[in-house]
């Protein structure tokens, strides 16, 4: 059985023009959160259950690096508790071990949602979630740099 690893799907976000590589996360994990529509019928001893939408999220906690482009922007969101369309992200998920060297990512628009920050005495550290602010769009990527940014298309 071949089983992928969690280091091969990588996420890439939006800073100044250029896709780079989130680096120094301890965690980045979706959750789809799907909404349902539930009922029972009469005639029936069970209930029923369907998806009816989703309302995907994305919980992040990282070491703040203070030359890292990712953290700086997202520091900058926290710090000056900025709202609406600056507080918006795009990221860009890639499995850079994809067959055949087709490095297909997924793109989205993502409301940062902090919540803490300074919770380590290791390390200075930032968490909350990304919640989905738009449709996913698949899109095509390549890298010359080794995976450290990426560029659309």
């Amino acid at each position: 059985m071949a089983t992928s690893k969690r280091c091969d799907k990588v996420a890439f976000m939006g800073v100044s023009g250029k896709f780079h590589r989130m680096t120094n996360f301890t965690e980045i994990t979706t959750n789809k959160n799907p909404r349902e529509y539930n009922r029972q019928y009469v005639d029936e001893e069970f209930e029923r259950a369907d998806v009816v939408g989703y309302n995907p999220s994305v919980s992040y906690a990282f070491d703040y690096d203070k030359e890292n482009p990712v953290h700086g922007l997202i520091k900058d969101i926290v710090d000056k508790e900025l709202v609406g369309d600056e507080a918006v992200v795009e990221i860009i998920m890639v499995d850079i071990d994809a067959p055949d060297g087709e490095n297909n990512g997924i793109s989205r628009r993502w409301s940062v949602i902090p919540d803490a920050e300074g919770a380590s005495l290791d390390a200075y550290t930032y968490s909350g979630s990304f919640r989905a602010n738009g449709e996913k769009t698949a899109v095509k990527v390549t890298s010359t740099d080794g995976w450290q940014t990426v560029t659309k298309g």
